[in-house]
């Protein structure tokens, strides 16, 4: 581990490219506390799934993969926040319906490429499908979506000749992304998954293949390849999250690859981060259990709206915020009578009012959005 080399710098002219040494070999993981780090974080991840069978998983992940894409494209700039993320494109002010519209294609990038996963192992294909997905219609669309670059990028700097680093030229990535895709799906050299993932992670944003999207995709690839191995069941490990709240240690611990080899470091930073995250998961677990409860014994003091009341709580707990008519739709019953429960539901407070630029009220199931917004 120790002797890890990153690659090399080669001179481009007036400027020098980083061309990372090929990562489909064989690996020793011989160092103590990797090995002590890489047990406690499979020990949560355990945990985790185990956890998973006492609440209804398929709220959770869409919950979680909605937080996830919140936080990487957070990480990019954008300023959505998490209750925005299940609001309409017309209820949100018109400075924020572009960085909307980045979550959404996040999502639907992911549920996508979940799916592709049951006929398509990780590679340049299942890549480039997602990054198509996530620049459709958004800043970066005349970026080559779905396609690898054809020409030099570089991250930072007013140009190229500043630049605080610049990933390998575009003559580079066949070679580079044939190594990557090999060592996603290498059985011929044991390697721990979460150790696998992480140097995974590492190589994709050190070749940066595309134009813009880089770091979108990169994390994206994190929960793609811990679910083809099975290391993950269903998708509620999303590390986005952990890396925004330590979006400096995060990017100086990949640059610590290739500066200083310093690959140790890198992986005791994602293996902590996998251990927080799966704890964080528990967590949130355990407070939709004691929400629900506290939630259906508050129901039982509405009388007749009760059984109302619950329609409108289980979609909640899948998309909290709900408007008068989409209510409304979901009891069948006038709006009338919708704008009625949920003021009571208002009064009890389940419900908050939002302030939206839509032409209805808008009402957010605040305590649950809580429990997976929060800051740890």
């Amino acid at each position: 581990m120790l002797k890890f080399e990153a690659g090399n710098w080669v001179n481009q002219g007036y400027y020098r490219a980083f061309i990372p040494n090929p990562v489909n070999r064989k690996w020793e993981i011989s160092d103590p506390e990797i090995i002590h780090l890489l047990s406690k974080a499979n020990i949560e991840l355990g945990r985790l799934d185990a956890f998973s069978g006492y609440v209804n998983i398929d709220l959770f992940i869409s919950m979680h993969l909605t937080k996830e894409a919140v936080e990487s494209n957070r990480i990019e700039g954008t300023r959505t926040e998490f209750a925005e993320a299940f609001m309409h494109r017309e209820e949100l002010p018109q400075d924020r319906r572009q960085d909307w519209e980045e979550v959404t294609n996040y999502i639907a990038a992911m549920k996508h490429s979940i799916n592709r996963l049951t006929d398509l192992p990780i590679s340049s294909r299942l890549i480039r499908e997602a990054h198509g997905m996530l620049l459709a219609g958004v800043r970066g669309q005349h970026k080559m979506p779905g396609e690898f670059r054809n020409s030099q990028n570089w991250i930072g700097g007013a140009s190229i000749s500043d630049a605080v680093f610049v990933p390998p030229p575009a003559g580079e990535l066949g070679r580079l992304l044939s190594d990557l895709e090999h060592f996603a799906n290498d059985q011929e050299h044991p390697l721990p998954d979460l150790l696998r993932a992480a140097i995974l992670h590492y190589q994709f944003e050190t070749i940066h293949p595309f134009l813009d999207a880089n770091g979108r995709v990169g994390r994206l690839l994190i929960t793609l390849y811990l679910i083809s191995t099975g290391t993950l069941r269903s998708p509620v490990l999303y590390l986005s999250d952990f890396f925004e709240r330590n979006r400096r240690l995060y990017y100086d611990n990949l640059s610590g690859v290739h500066a200083k080899n310093d690959l140790k470091q890198w992986l005791r930073f994602f293996l902590v981060g996998v251990a927080e995250t799966a704890r964080d998961g528990i967590r949130t677990f355990d407070g939709i259990l004691k929400l629900s409860k506290s939630v259906d014994a508050t129901l039982l003091t509405l009388g007749r709206k009760a059984e109302d009341a619950r329609i409108v709580m289980d979609a909640l707990y899948l998309r909290p915020v709900i408007t008068i008519t989409e209510a409304a739709e979901l009891m069948g019953k006038s709006e009338n009578t919708s704008s009625r429960l949920l003021q009571a539901l208002q009064a009890v407070d389940i419900l908050q009012e939002r302030p939206t630029s839509g032409r209805e009220k808008l009402f957010e199931f605040r305590d649950y959005l809580e429990l997976f917004s929060s800051r740890r």
